[in-house]
């Protein structure tokens, strides 16, 4: 068994702020034997406000809430995985990218979100993130404590076949960070989650923003851990803030894979 820890937290629109929370979080996860630390999608500014986001986001290399968690990954000696920032790329429009930092403070892993958030709700809230940010065109996955860690961010969710590529890579987790809104959590959240989890025979470790933010949108929280079989080991509350715990078995993938040998029996489909 390896323990982890998943941080559930209402990002605003002030990075020294949310790097706080950040610190706050390593020391907390590491002070409980957790091995690695998961965090939300947009862990270091939520602001739909785009123009008065503009001012705080900054390329990697000067992003002030990425240095705070380096250090203090290092000086915990903790694993992160930053469930994503707003990256400035140098080319016109941000990166939402996720970050794997290793104990030593060292980045192991670097994905940017594929598939762009952009819908009409029947609620009356739109979203456009195509209209500032580039979408990601790899797969990416990384070697880390609980083993082959597979990347993803929030909407790609929705598109099984990134899961296949990622069950075809042999991950034995796949992180999927996001910042869900109200009406389609409450539609979708868990069983989703579920059935990736179920699809890729793999533990999902869905580390979710929640609550009511300072830009004015309001986000679905109950971030989760799920295990190969499709069975749900965490589930944090819809109004919680903090940390939950769950335990990576990976005799448990072992275990599921030769139940149910999906990865095994999958064959190419054409048209």
């Amino acid at each position: 068994m390896t323990r982890i820890a998943v941080l559930q937290m209402t990002s605003g629109i002030d990075p020294e702020a949310n790097a706080a929370v950040l610190t706050e979080a390593t020391e907390g996860a590491a002070g409980e034997g957790a091995v690695m630390l998961f965090t939300p999608e947009m862990s270091g500014l939520l602001d739909r406000d785009r123009k008065r986001a503009a001012s705080s986001i900054k390329p990697e290399c000067e992003d002030r809430v990425l240095a705070a968690v380096r250090e203090n990954c290092a000086k915990h000696n903790i694993w992160t995985c930053l469930g994503s920032l707003a990256v400035d790329t140098g080319e016109g429009r941000w990166a939402n990218r996720s970050l794997v930092i290793d104990s030593s403070g060292e980045i192991a892993a670097r994905y940017d979100k594929i598939h762009m958030f952009d819908v009409d709700l029947s609620s009356g809230e739109s979203w456009r993130e195509s209209n500032a940010y580039r979408a990601g065109d790899r797969v990416v996955t990384v070697e880390t404590p609980i083993g082959r860690l597979g990347l993803t961010v929030c909407y790609d969710l929705r598109f099984p076949a990134l899961f296949q590529v990622l069950g075809d890579e042999g991950c034995d987790a796949i992180s999927i960070p996001a910042a869900f809104t109200v009406p389609t959590g409450n539609a979708h959240w868990h069983v989703l989650q579920r059935a990736r989890a179920i699809e890729a025979s793999a533990f999902v470790i869905a580390a979710a923003q929640v609550g009511k933010h300072e830009d004015g949108r309001e986000t679905y929280g109950h971030s989760l851990v799920v295990d190969p079989w499709g069975e749900v080991s965490l589930d944090m509350e819809g109004n919680a803030i903090g940390l939950g715990f769950a335990d990576i078995d990976r005799d448990r993938i072992a275990e599921v894979r030769s139940q149910v040998p999906s990865l095994a029996n999958r064959r190419k489909i054409s048209n």
